[in-house]
């Protein structure tokens, strides 16, 4: 059965690195000893093994010991071993390039369907829609496609902002964007705000956290989901 967390952020403003998904991660790899991280979005000046070392202490305070994915001599391999997997944040354009460039998206797609825990955050969170175009990121290296996971079956738009009221930046807002986005591509994108994620167990997917999602579908004015809603026939 699919056990996939999708989260919007890894930090929540006056948080700490995934503490406010403690409890919830607490349960989600209750049977997990050994765990994969994917640096490969690689935050600006920070290298896979220091980006590793960050993950790390979390993940101890679970009896949870971390790998990078970077660390192992046969990439694919690991993944098709793997107990958990976490996909961190960082840029989606270079996440994307690196797992086509090592052959990983079809092998971790694989796993997860299949049962294997799964994290994501930011990033890692864009890559589990069906394509990475609703991303924030800027293009700074371009992958063989823009086709992701496909672990739910919308996109997915992390650190999503509202318009600022009173605001007098007169650039485009994130649900401009969204709005573009839908001119070409016909799959919902969901907003997700800071410290909110998707809970995935089998075909159910959940939207938890705080606070509410804001639902963009083609040819309709977007909506606000609350916490809690059952988003699994959203396409």
């Amino acid at each position: 059965m699919k056990k996939a967390l999708i989260a919007s952020t890894s930090t929540v403003f006056g948080g700490t690195f995934l503490d406010y998904l403690l409890p919830t991660l607490t349960e989600h790899f209750a049977s997990v000893s050994n765990l994969i991280f994917i640096p490969f979005a690689r935050p600006g000046g920070i290298t896979h093994d220091e980006y590793t070392e960050k993950v790390k202490p979390f993940f101890k305070q679970l009896n949870i010991e971390v790998k990078g994915i970077h660390q192992f001599e046969n990439p694919i391999e690991a993944i098709l071993n793997a107990e958990a997997i976490f996909t961190g944040g960082g840029n989606t354009f270079v996440l994307v390039d690196m797992l086509y460039k090592y052959n990983l998206l079809d092998a971790i797609q694989k796993v997860v369907e299949n049962g294997t825990p799964y994290l994501g955050t930011s990033a890692g969170s864009n890559i589990c829609g069906l394509t990475m175009n609703t991303t924030n990121d800027m293009p700074i290296v371009y992958p063989p496609s823009f086709r992701t996971l496909g672990l739910v079956s919308f996109n997915l738009n992390p650190h999503y902002l509202d318009p600022i009221e009173g605001s007098q930046h007169m650039g485009e807002t994130r649900e401009t964007r969204i709005k573009e986005f839908h001119q070409y591509n016909p799959q919902s994108v969901l907003g997700l705000r800071e410290g909110s994620w998707l809970e995935v167990l089998g075909n159910k997917i959940t939207l938890k956290g705080d606070l509410p999602a804001r639902l963009f579908q083609q040819g309709k004015e977007p909506i606000e989901i609350e916490t809690g809603t059952d988003l699994s026939n959203l396409k």
